[in-house]
């Protein structure tokens, strides 16, 4: 585990607060906690309006806290970029993976965004929420027969990603209008990410091989059941550097020019997403803003070179719409000093609610909301409650002195941490609200124990 936060630093939790010039409207993904965060008369963290402390008293912890004016204000900027800077059509679809649920959906789709799914359940969840199927884009890399016929029998856009997948396309086609598709291809462009999360380079299980691009072209064109749309490739998450995106949108528009050879008139081009967050002081991502300035710029300058139309545009942010928009709260437990090695402060949660650390080794920033102004005094390593040495949260994390009932808030939570939540130790999962404007709204509810063993069977034999 590495050390996930400065020694030595007397200042306190205040610091991480948005800082606001001039009136100027932040990039969330720039920012460690929401952009409606304050510190009240109480000396306590105020979300959406809402202290901290109340919600948890109210809710229970842990708590997946969700600021509405955070998850909007990101969707704007990503809507509003690319129309500004595309000059022809643009759809920006949100990367649910992130977190998917009902009202987050819902939230998204009336901003004007679309939604990228990748199951059947996320699917399932975006309909439900109200999302028209024209904006709904299916992805995965080993969609079954069941959730390709849930997708055709909605009409939602099918992102192709191999041969097995487009054979049983066209046999499922076949009594059917042409199903919309997109083909999916890696483009071989490496970026400075987690190996975990890097997607784009050529040894990875997403996407058509560009080796064979001629034969799939040549495939789907002789198919009258495939409406094949556009081209979808996909080069990682959290990523700051701007050179690799500039690469795969030239990349891109070569491969739109290919398929013109084999009279596919192909429309769309998804550039997919991956712009970071920033997690810690030391990140410096680049703004949605300059992210999407950027990837229009190249696509229209691709395009001109290759004397092609300008395609419908699409991107797929996930992580740098909904991560920073949350925080989750926790209430502090024991504690443990080994003197002169360290000193373990527990929190009622862990690698259930939040598996990045153990799985990614990915780092967070943390701040006591009952105690925003106390000097950050303490350097401890913060434990989960699970049964497994390594549900550690966040190692040399610097806090205030803290006492059992402390509520702990990590920031940037919004992205990966429900969605992949799980009930390990038979751990009910959290809730989560919704907060705006001095309200706080139930999203998720939070799992009790007849939840934990509702899905269980117990044969009669047993009993």
């Amino acid at each position: 585990m590495v050390s996930t936060h400065p020694l030595g630093i007397q200042a306190s939790g205040s610091q991480y607060l948005p800082q606001k010039l001039n009136n100027t409207t932040l990039s969330p993904n720039q920012e460690l906690l929401p952009l409606s965060a304050r510190v009240n008369r109480h000396d306590s963290l105020e979300i959406g309006g809402c202290d901290v402390t109340t919600l948890v008293e109210q809710f229970g912890s842990p708590l997946y806290i969700l600021d509405e004016e955070t998850l909007r204000t990101a969707c704007r900027q990503y809507h509003n970029s690319f129309k500004e800077y595309y000059k022809d059509e643009s759809q920006v679809l949100y990367a649910s993976k992130a977190w998917n649920c009902l009202a987050i959906c819902a939230i998204v789709a009336s901003e004007g965004l679309g939604i990228d799914v990748v199951s059947g359940g996320e699917l399932y969840t975006a309909l439900n929420a109200g999302v028209t199927p024209d904006k709904i884009y299916l992805h995965g890399n080993n969609k079954s027969r069941d959730e390709l016929v849930l997708a055709i029998e909605s009409g939602c856009t099918i992102v192709a990603d191999n041969w097995y997948e487009l054979k049983m396309l066209v046999e499922l086609a076949t009594n059917s209008s042409p199903v919309r598709i997109m083909l999916r291809l890696t483009p071989g462009i490496e970026c400075h990410t987690h190996e975990y999360i890097r997607t784009g380079h050529l040894d990875s299980k997403f996407g058509f091989d560009p080796n064979d691009l001629d034969e799939v072209f040549a495939f789907v064109s002789k198919q009258p059941s495939l409406n094949c749309v556009g081209l979808h490739a996909h080069i990682g998450s959290q990523i700051f550097e701007r050179q690799p995106h500039r690469d795969l949108a030239t990349v891109m528009v070569q491969w739109l020019r290919d398929a013109a050879k084999y009279n596919l008139e192909l429309t769309e081009l998804n550039v997919g997403g991956g712009l970071g967050i920033k997690y810690t002081e030391s990140d410096d991502p680049p703004s949605i803003e300059e992210w999407s300035k950027a990837i229009c710029e190249v696509v229209q300058q691709a395009c001109t070179a290759e004397n092609l139309p300008l395609p419908k545009l699409l991107c797929e942010p996930g992580r740098s719409l909904i991560a920073t928009a949350c925080v989750t709260a926790y209430s502090i437990g024991s504690a443990k000093v080994i003197p002169d090695l360290r000193t373990y402060v527990t929190i009622d949660g862990g690698m259930s609610d939040n598996p990045r650390p153990i799985t990614y080794q990915s780092v967070y920033r943390s701040v006591v909301a009952n105690k925003m102004s106390a000097a950050l005094t303490e350097t401890v390593t913060l434990a989960g409650k699970h049964c497994e040495s390594g549900d550690i949260l966040i190692k040399n994390a610097q806090l205030p002195k803290t006492e059992p009932g402390d509520i702990l808030v990590v920031m940037g939570t919004g992205a990966y941490n429900y969605s992949m939540a799980s009930n390990y130790n038979r751990l009910p999962r959290p809730a989560a609200v919704l907060v705006a404007n001095g309200e706080a709204n139930l999203i998720l509810l939070r799992e009790n124990y007849q939840d934990i063993i509702r899905q269980d069977c117990l044969p009669e034999r047993l009993k």
